[in-house]
């Protein structure tokens, strides 16, 4: 079968690669149907391996050449025995992290994504969504009920990651919020802040592509783009008493995105870190506890989101399909995918591999 794997930084091959081999003991084979493009594998394509592991991965044993795509969804093709959370047909979603299920830690508690053995399929496990099928848990595979397309079952999984950056800072009806970053983990972390009932919503970004793209989301969100205007002066002047906004929520890892988050964050209010900083970076701390702050973490999602997200992907509520600019092939996906998604431009904002085709 065809499959995108990475070799080595700006070394993306078509390979042709065997089948997966049949389920076994509570595993199951999908036909991949779509799979996103995440800025994780635009970051192994330029600079990796980074989470890719170049030594047999502790757990999983994978190491590259690696299928990339951890974004994807399909139609179960086959189980194995002990399987009963699908059947053959069903269309599902995947959500892609691997770990010890008991004996672990975080694990006996429930706490998967937290696992210090955690691998991710299409990063570090023998396939990935940018094939055309791939061998996964039966605790990877989630059924999607028949108002859900097969598109949006690809994006349940950076949905989940904004849904969970939006409970840890705690937003909630009527709250304001600032997103630093309009790319797709930014877009759907102002998607998910409005479903959860936030009423005022601002969204920095260096590109002003980028911010007619969030704008064209989400008419009424404020855009600020830092070159011109002071983010924190800007979110002051918009909300309640000039106090500042509820909650700031950084989705790019970039140090100056999230002083913008401290200074632009009310007093008592709360930063989540989401996006993942390449090197430390400081802040200023006087600020962080002369205004009461708090900041947290958000690392990926709980695995128990799954169906809750589909919920609100499904209902309509959360319609994350607004994100994806441009569909390619598997044959096409480096150059017309990869390639134009790291254009400084920043024309495109979420691209889709049709598996189909």
């Amino acid at each position: 079968m065809r499959a995108l794997r990475f070799h080595a930084a700006k070394d993306l091959r078509l390979d042709d690669i065997a089948e997966p081999m049949q389920p076994g003991q509570g595993q199951v084979l999908v036909r991949n149907r779509f799979v996103g493009i995440c800025g994780t594998d635009l970051h192994e394509y330029s600079y990796g391996p980074i989470f890719i592991p170049t030594e047999p991965h502790p757990f999983t044993g994978a190491h590259g050449p690696q299928v990339l795509g951890h974004e994807f969804g399909g139609v179960v093709e086959a189980i194995g025995e002990g399987v009963t959370s699908v059947v053959v047909g069903d269309r599902v979603s995947i959500q892609p992290l691997v770990m010890p299920r008991s004996g672990d830690y975080f694990a006996d508690r429930g706490l998967f994504h937290l696992s210090t053995q955690l691998a991710l399929v299409g990063l570090s496990w023998d396939g990935g969504g940018m094939a055309e099928a791939a061998l996964v848990n039966d605790y990877n595979v989630q059924k999607i009920p028949d108002e859900m397309s097969d598109e949006e079952a690809a994006l349940v999984e950076p949905t989940a990651v904004a849904v969970y950056a939006c409970d840890r800072g705690g937003v909630t009806a009527g709250s304001s919020v600032l997103v630093t970053g309009a790319g797709p983990i930014g877009m759907l972390t102002l998607l998910a802040a409005r479903a959860a009932g936030a009423t005022q919503l601002f969204v920095s970004d260096l590109n002003d592509s980028r911010l007619e793209l969030a704008k064209a989301v989400l008419p009424d969100v404020i855009t600020i783009n830092p070159q011109r205007d002071n983010v924190g002066d800007v979110v002051r002047l918009q909300t309640e008493g000039q106090v500042g906004c509820d909650v700031a929520i950084e989705c790019v890892g970039n140090e100056h995105a999230l002083k913008a988050c401290v200074d632009a964050v009310r007093k008592q209010g709360v930063v989540v870190q989401t996006g993942l900083h390449p090197h430390e970076n400081p802040i200023d701390w006087f600020q962080v506890t002369f205004k009461d702050l708090e900041i947290k973490g958000s690392w990926a999602y709980p695995t128990h989101y799954w169906p809750r997200v589909i919920r609100l992907i499904a209902s309509g509520q959360l319609p994350a399909m607004k994100i994806v600019t441009k569909r390619v092939t598997l044959d096409t996906a480096v150059k017309e995918g990869f390639d134009v998604l790291l254009d400084p431009a920043g024309a495109q904002l979420k691209i889709l591999i049709d598996l189909s085709k």
